[in-house]
């Protein structure tokens, strides 16, 4: 399980390194994909699996089902973890996460984001000023 936020650079040529407690879980590759929020899901190659098989299922359905699978699916691109626990983040998805130079790594259970570190803090600042109306709608449905 991936848990807890880190600041990590993106270096010149697009890479940025893993925080050490992450990377033997990740192991030597993993998939990177758009992710909400304008951020980049990085799964390992087991979750990656259940996530596109999960997409896959919708793909033939409705217009949201294929228009998510994708998204998703079309924009993921598996990338060697190097020996200095560094991803190359292709150019494509840097621009759809809008990543500059400082970013954020989070921990995110099954998997982790990526996320420019500006549009971390406003995300962030948001969702915690909203934290009690969240957990309260989540506990309505049984899942808070």
């Amino acid at each position: 399980m991936f848990i807890g936020e880190y600041r990590h650079t993106l270096d010149a040529k697009n890479r940025i390194s893993l925080p050490a407690k992450f990377r033997k879980e990740l192991g030597t590759s993993v998939i990177i994909t758009r992710g909400l929020d304008h951020c980049l899901f990085v799964y390992t190659k087991g979750a990656w699996k259940l996530e596109a098989k999960k997409f896959s299922e919708h793909s033939s359905g409705g217009a949201a089902g294929r228009a998510f699978a994708r998204l998703m699916l079309a924009g993921a691109s598996e990338t060697d973890v190097d020996a200095s626990g560094r991803v190359l983040v292709p150019d494509y998805l840097k621009a759809y996460a809008g990543l500059g130079t400082k970013c954020v790594v989070a921990g995110v259970s099954d998997r982790v984001e990526l996320w420019d570190e500006e549009a971390w803090e406003t995300y962030t600042t948001s969702i915690e000023r909203d934290a009690d109306q969240f957990a309260e709608t989540l506990g309505s449905r049984g899942l808070a």
